[in-house]
């Protein structure tokens, strides 16, 4: 809210906000800002009163001053002093997450440096106008300066992103050179130092020369006449050096005396001898003095040249610590940052009160401006209904005032423009007051101004008169705040009012926890249950008879005993739901560890199976290469050792075959969520170009066996081999595709070799003729027929039979990996 203040005398207006949104924050020449003017039924020195009243009324004041035990530096104080809550939301917000701020680097253990700043605007004021500066005040201005330069730098090196507190720091001019000026001249207590200038180096030289020799000549003076002083010393009267003489040799000694001792008996002597080297000394000292001054005023001239600058700086600083006093605040008092909104809507989770010590207080949940815009509390005296009713305001008010509040995190709070407060009994027997005609003036009063950006808190509404006139009234007032759309909490003890809240949407009833076991209230706030009266309860703890408490129920109407008898089924429905409540949260709590404790156990299971097969595979894969090594090693033995007999190499690499088939498959950890999809196969067909994978080898496929085996050729092998270990080349066209895909019998499997060693030449040729019957029906393309060395006759059989047979192409003998000439091998068409 503005109000007018001043009238210039160029028709413009200043105002001011009732809250204290200062005047320097608006941009308007006399350090004002302007806007269109209004005019108020009631003068202005009225309406700040009344707002200053409610701050106090609401102990704002207080909080205040405890914010302001945490700023570090006068400047930070005296602001914090004069501050007040803000109406603007733009300003509330930034004051927020100013305080957020600073609030999240006091959490890392990290506290904004701000020693050896001084309040150094007075001094300032003074080199602006052309004052001088005493050398006490320049090592100020220095300090301030280097104080300055450690804050900038501090924010500077934050890792953490403080967009606002970095904007501020990069505000600061280091001033360095000003800096380094004063420190050249003037030590940190304030002594002018002899390297400020090389005249006053000289000066000071000598003085000290003159001092020695004044000195000198006393000393000898004193051993000389020893018995004329009163004691042999040299002491100082009036800046001159002097000794105590003796009364009654006053002319013996001759000079100027500056002094005399109380009792008269001892003369303070500047003998003549030394008068000459003590003007000497005094002129020295002028000099001295005239030139410290020179220094004084060159320094004043340099400070008054950056004062806009050091001015800034202050400010700066002083702003840096409030910011920071008010996040240590909010530490201490365990506070939350707000969440600001301008709808008047206020939610508070476990909102205390923040000026009652942290043992004591009851935390409580209050929400209002909403599904209601009202709130009218009922309950016995001392149950904490003013309690609730300060809480609330004065959370508003530290909000507006960039303070965290007292409640937990999720908290919500609406930017009012006036926080109203009828609280406490100002009756005054000068005015002739009474308390319903103080309650009445102030609420008088209040009604002038408030609107929907206002939050109404009443205390006892209606109190002080005749109850029925009262409820009726606290109704009547009720209903006018409620029209206006401001938000209003109220307290009362008529019973008129606790059946208000059922007959209007806009208002909840609420009430303070009575315990009637111990009589004693609970500080609870129960949201939609009114209060009711605890009077007969109470009585009869306390030992009222039966009898008096039956008589005076007969006394009360049947309307209040049924509002009694709402009230307490509704109390009882309430500790029933929140006793059900309690019981399925801790169902749902147990509920929940369990799930966790059976899903750790489950994928701890699965981990330890995993590991299991792994560790098991690995182990057989170990042991599969080792004899796979120790096999090929033993091979290369044979090789190496051939002689005689000769070594197959077509059963070498079957038997290798056989041993990589027995070789297990290590399974890899698939992730649970999603399934593992299986490589697609294509089916091999005869005649397919096919790579053997576990020789590394071309061959083509002969016969497809069953979905995972087929029948290949490799070179002269023909083995059978896994699909897994075939990998797909090509489509081939051969001259025996034809026969392989007509021609079924029972002979169709054969292999591709014969052997005839032992057999008598007659059965050998039979078995032969008949093995090339077969071997052409299965479509092979070339075989091997083994008949060894021996005397030669099977194999001239073997060879005369193959030239006969029109069936052969032709024959060639084994080479040496094949059997050498214990092999032929014969080419089929």
């Amino acid at each position: 809210m503005l109000i007018l203040t001043e009238i210039n005398n160029d028709r413009s207006y200043r105002y001011i906000s009732v809250y204290g949104v200062q005047p320097e924050d608006r941009k308007s020449k006399n350090r004002g800002y302007q806007e269109a003017p209004i005019y108020l039924e009631q003068p202005v020195k009225g309406v700040i009163d009344m707002n200053e009243r409610m701050l106090r009324v609401l102990e704002f004041d207080k909080i205040i001053e405890q914010v302001t035990n945490y700023a570090a530096t006068s400047i930070g104080k005296q602001a914090l002093q004069q501050a007040h809550p803000s109406t603007d939301m733009k300003t509330v917000v930034r004051l927020q997450d100013e305080t957020d701020e600073a609030t999240h680097i006091e959490r890392l253990n990290k506290t904004l440096p701000l020693g050896g700043i001084f309040d150094i605007r007075p001094s300032l004021k003074r080199v602006s106008i052309g004052g001088v500066l005493s050398a006490g005040e320049c090592i100020e201005v220095s300090s301030t300066i280097y104080g300055a330069r450690m804050a900038k730098d501090f924010v500077d090196r934050l890792e953490e992103d403080v967009p606002i507190l970095s904007g501020m720091a990069k505000e600061v001019s280091p001033l360095r050179q000003l800096e380094q000026a004063i420190n050249r001249c003037i030590n940190d207590d304030g002594h002018m130092l002899d390297s400020a200038s090389e005249k006053l180096r000289g000066i000071r030289s000598s003085i000290r020369t003159l001092e020695s020799r004044v000195r000198e000549k006393l000393s000898n003076f004193t051993k000389t006449h020893s018995n004329k002083l009163s004691d042999a010393i040299i002491t100082i009267r009036n800046d001159r050096y002097v000794l105590p003489v003796k009364q009654e040799y006053r002319s013996a000694i001759g000079g100027i005396v500056h002094d005399q001792s109380a009792s008269g008996q001892t003369l303070f002597m500047e003998p003549k001898a030394v008068v000459d080297i003590n003007n000497q000394l005094q002129e020295a000292f002028v000099n001295e003095k005239r030139e410290m001054d020179r220094i004084l005023v060159s320094l004043s001239n340099l400070i008054a040249e950056e004062v806009n600058a050091l001015e800034h700086n202050v400010h700066i600083l002083g702003k840096m610590d409030v910011i920071f006093a008010r996040a240590k605040y909010g530490q201490a008092i365990k506070g939350t940052k707000p969440i600001m909104n301008d709808r008047g809507f206020i939610k508070m989770n476990q909102a205390r009160h923040p000026l009652i010590d942290s043992q004591d207080v009851v935390a409580n949940d209050i929400e209002l401006g909403n599904d209601y815009t009202a709130i009218v509390i009922t309950g016995p005296n001392t149950g904490g209904k003013t309690v609730t009713l300060k809480m609330v305001g004065l959370c508003c008010l530290m909000a507006q005032s960039g303070l965290q509040i007292p409640a937990l995190d999720g908290c919500e709070l609406a930017v009012f423009s006036h926080v109203f407060a009828d609280i406490g009994d100002e009756q005054s027997i000068e005015q002739n007051l009474s308390t319903f005609s103080s309650h009445m003036t102030t609420i008088v009063d209040i009604l002038k101004y408030i609107d929907e950006k206002t939050l109404v808190l009443f205390d006892e509404l209606g109190a002080g008169t005749d109850p029925q006139e009262g409820a009726a009234l606290a109704m009547a007032i009720l209903d006018e705040v409620i029209e206006r759309q401001a938000r209003v909490i109220a307290t009362t003890h008529y019973p008129e009012l606790k059946a208000y809240g059922f007959n209007r949407r806009q208002v909840l009833n609420a009430s303070v926890e009575f315990d009637i076991e111990t009589l004693r209230p609970t500080y609870r706030l129960l949201l939609g249950i009114p209060g009711r009266s605890n009077a007969f309860d109470i009585s009869r703890r306390l030992g009222l008879s039966a009898a008096i408490i039956n008589h005076a129920k007969s006394y009360v109407g049947m309307d209040s005993k049924n509002v009694e008898n709402m009230i307490a089924s509704l109390e009882q429905s309430q500790l029933k739901a929140e006793k059900d409540y309690e019981q399925a949260h801790d169902l749902l709590q147990q509920a929940e560890n369990f799930y966790e404790d059976v899903k750790n156990m489950w994928h701890e299971w699965q981990e330890k199976k995993d590991k299991l097969y792994r560790k098991a595979e690995e182990k057989a894969d170990k042991a599969i290469q080792k004899a796979r090594e120790e096999a090929e090693l033993i091979v290369q033995e044979i090789r190496n050792m051939r002689s005689e007999a000769e070594w197959k190499e077509h059963e070498w690499i079957e038997a290798k075959k056989m041993l990589d088939d027995a070789k297990p498959e290590l399974s890899a950890k698939q992730d649970t969520s999603t399934p593992s999809k299986k490589r697609e196969e294509k089916v091999l067909e005869p005649g397919d170009d096919i790579k053997l994978l576990t020789i590394n080898q071309k061959g083509t496929v002969l016969e497809r066996i069953s979905n995972h085996e087929y029948l290949v050729q490799v070179g002269i092998m023909k083995v059978k081999v896994n699909r897994k270990d075939l990998h797909y080349m090509s489509k081939t066209k051969e001259k025996y595709e034809q026969p392989i895909t007509t021609i079924k019998g029972s002979n169709y499997h054969v292999k591709t070799e014969l052997d005839l060693r032992g057999e008598r030449l007659e059965d050998a040729l039979l078995k032969l003729e008949k093995y090339v019957d077969d071997a052409l029906l299965a479509g092979y393309p070339r075989v091997s027929i083994i008949h060894g060395k021996g005397t030669g006759a099977l194999r001239k059989g073997v060879q005369q039979f193959v030239q006969q047979h029109p069936r052969i192409v032709d024959s060639r003998p084994g080479e040496a990996g094949e059997g050498g000439s214990g092999i032929t091998v014969i080419n089929l068409k």
